[in-house]
């Protein structure tokens, strides 16, 4: 496909070896398969790297390969160097609201009846997913690419496949360097799949990229940037460096707490690049400075939010506090607000290589991306921890974190 082999790959192939396969099923490997689950996706990955005779490499998964990618640098973790995901998933994550679901009933209905006939109409709506950005021409090549690329059967087979690849666990037992990149405004994988990948790897660096494309285009700035992004994280390990002492977070009990910025993809159409990275040091220049004051520790920068632990749970709160009353200043007499919301959980997360994860670490993410704008909310667990400590919680009743079977108790906190 162009926006692939044409301009990111080019790119990438510009000071390296680049190996690239059509996945089976479609384009020119074998046609007549009916097993797309991911152990026979990992024999592909297996069966190239050895024809190949590759040793020692770097490894990116694209789109549909990023879970064959994760799978396979936790089970050759000897062999897998550094690791990138782009416009990847872990888990396919059902549609949420109404529109969502009928979007995807009347592509799915498409398939069968519309795939293979001459007229594009029927997969315009699979293009729009992945390229709305694309020029007309690039649009009628790409209708009629995925017509000659595999047969309706195929697409529904690889589809239902999709469902059942679930590579949570192994990414979190990745140990390789990983840096995860992802569009802000891809429809076909939400840029919240793409930062929940990097909330999992421990270590991991995530980079957003301002575009609304899933496949990186021909002539498309984006593309450069993905490319240097992830030429510029290849080329770290490439570089002899003297080892770095830095402290890991704690192990045991503790709160974790995050941030997230509010309309940051809005933010980035209506500034640019550049005014809205702006914002953005003045989000971490504020959280950094509370982290400082309240014995916080940074475990990661998320894109658009910071991930930080505390050793206790008022400390965490009265960070969360300051960080709202900061921002609300500043906002006063600011041209463009900072607004964020703030979520908050507590229990013992799992500490490895500088990272903390674990269910944890994901409920906080959950509890601060259901947060409204300019609201802490935070799990019962940080209120029974903190009780007495003079902090005004307000009940919000159940909350069901998604991937969570059951609901949890969460509560507002006071900061005006």
């Amino acid at each position: 496909m162009p926006g692939i082999e044409r301009s990111l790959g080019r790119l990438l192939a510009r000071n390296r070896h680049y190996y690239t396969y059509d996945g089976r099923g479609f384009g020119l490997s074998d046609r007549d398969v009916t097993d797309f689950g991911l152990d026979a996706r990992i024999r592909d990955l297996e069966a190239v790297v050895d024809a190949s005779e590759l040793d020692h490499f770097d490894l990116m998964g694209v789109s549909g390969g990023g879970p064959t990618a994760i799978a396979y640098a936790h089970r050759h973790r000897d062999r897998v160097k550094r690791l990138v995901i782009y416009g990847a998933s872990t888990h396919m994550v059902p549609p949420e609201t109404e529109a969502e679901k009928t979007e995807m009933q009347l592509r799915l209905m498409a398939i069968i009846p519309g795939w293979g006939k001459d007229t594009p109409e029927f997969r315009q709506l699979w293009t729009m997913q992945f390229m709305p950005g694309g020029s007309p021409e690039l649009i009628e090549w790409f209708n009629d690419m995925q017509r000659r690329s595999a047969a309706a059967t195929t697409v529904t087979a690889f589809l239902g496949a999709l469902v059942r690849i679930d590579v949570r666990e192994e990414a979190r037992q990745i140990k390789c360097p990983t840096l995860v990149v992802h569009c802000r405004g891809d429809r076909a994988t939400k840029f919240e799949q793409g930062r929940e990948i990097a909330s999992l790897i421990p270590n991991a660096r995530f980079v957003s990229i301002d575009s609304d494309n899933h496949f990186p285009l021909p002539d498309d700035p984006a593309t450069a940037r993905i490319a240097q992004a992830v030429e510029d994280f290849l080329a770290e390990g490439d570089a002899p460096s003297e080892p770095v002492a830095a402290s890991a977070p704690s192990a045991g009990l503790v709160t974790i707490l995050f941030t997230d910025m509010e309309d940051s993809t809005a933010l980035t159409q209506r500034l640019g690049d550049a005014g809205a990275q702006e914002l953005v040091r003045r989000h971490n220049a504020v959280v950094r400075k509370a982290l400082k004051e309240h014995s916080g520790d940074e475990v990661k920068h998320t894109g658009d939010g910071i991930m930080a632990s505390f050793p206790v749970a008022s400390g965490a709160l009265a960070c969360a506090v300051a960080i709202q009353r900061a921002l609300a200043e500043e906002n006063a007499s600011a041209e463009t607000a900072v607004r964020v919301r703030i979520g908050l959980s507590a229990g013992e997360p799992v500490a490895e290589e500088g990272d903390l994860f674990g269910s944890t670490v994901q409920l906080a993410a959950r509890v601060c991306f259901g947060a409204d704008s300019g609201q802490i909310m935070v799990s019962n667990v940080v209120r029974e921890l903190a009780m007495g400590k003079g902090f005004l919680f307000a009940d919000l009743g159940d909350f069901v974190p998604k991937g969570f079977e059951n609901p949890v108790h969460v509560y507002e906190v006071s900061w005006t």
